[in-house]
């Protein structure tokens, strides 16, 4: 299955369906399951804006699975829509209106028990 590594908090969020889309300088084709990697490095400004939530924040390891649906140009009318969805989740990262990149619309988030491997990047493939 393919597998995509995140920071965290970024992919607790994603794991407990706060965000629902993923943000990368390259788009991708790919449609389908995909597992959900926290990796090993942190945002530790972002912690700090998220610690509110009490969510867990594993690292080094698989946490949710999901379906990419779709693959999005972030100009900045989608930043917008995407800032009036949930102001919190949406801005001080990747979809702030200065930024142009490409969204994986993230759907069927599932939370599963943590599954430690290393990560990689890109889009990468586990025997899951």
């Amino acid at each position: 299955m393919k597998v995509i590594t995140i920071k965290q908090p970024y992919a607790s969020l994603i794991a407990q369906g706060y965000k629902e889309y993923e943000f990368r300088t390259w788009k991708t084709k790919y449609r389908g399951d995909i597992l959900i990697h926290a990796g090993k490095s942190v945002d530790k400004k972002a912690m700090e804006k998220f610690k509110h939530l009490n969510l867990d924040y594993p690292c080094g390891c698989i946490i949710a699975k999901a379906i990419i649906t779709d693959c999005v140009y972030i100009d900045e009318g989608m930043s917008k829509r995407l800032l009036e969805k949930d102001p919190l989740v949406y801005s001080g990262n990747s979809s702030d209106l200065n930024w142009e990149g490409y969204g994986f619309k993230l759907e069927n988030i599932e939370k599963i028990n943590p599954i430690y491997v290393n990560g990689k990047l890109s889009l990468w493939d586990y025997d899951y």
